[in-house]
């Protein structure tokens, strides 16, 4: 078991203009360390070596409560679908995590960072073919506090 590269992702509070189609196409196909450390550059790492060695590879997004997990962790997803031109493409972040909002209004808390803080683990696994295109995601989902049921 190998650890690779750590990202920091840090919630600015507001909508930035680095995560469009333009910012995907620049760092795909691009080599780690060669740009700005960005959500990207991990997806396109990941990405790579997987096509290149054939197996498959993880992703671990982790934070305090109101980090942005669930964003980063749909981004990731859209940039698998823009570089793989998937017949599914921008709308598979969407349909993986379709299922969320019911799991969230069971057990979701307030705290003091977050007005809506989840109180479950998400495990999403991408399903690609030979010619690493996307052809299916699954989500599973663990709830971390089972007092709140």
């Amino acid at each position: 078991l190998a650890v690779g590269i750590i990202l920091v992702a840090i919630n600015p509070y507001k909508q930035l203009p680095i995560y469009g189609d333009a910012i995907i196409h620049a760092y795909s196909g691009q080599n780690m360390g060669d740009m700005d450390p960005h959500i990207f550059a991990v997806a396109e790492e990941a990405y790579k070596q997987m096509a290149r060695n054939n197996k498959n590879q993880s992703i671990i997004v982790s934070g305090e409560s109101g980090a942005g997990k669930t964003v980063s962790a749909r981004y990731t997803m859209r940039y698998f679908a823009t570089v793989s031109k998937s017949s599914s493409n921008a709308h598979v972040e969407d349909k993986v995590l379709a299922s969320n909002p019911i799991t969230e209004a069971v057990g979701n808390a307030k705290t003091t960072r977050n007005d809506n803080s989840s109180r479950f683990g998400k495990y999403t696994e991408i399903s690609f073919d030979q010619r690493y295109q996307i052809i299916g995601a699954n989500m599973r989902t663990y709830l971390l506090e089972k007092s709140r049921v």
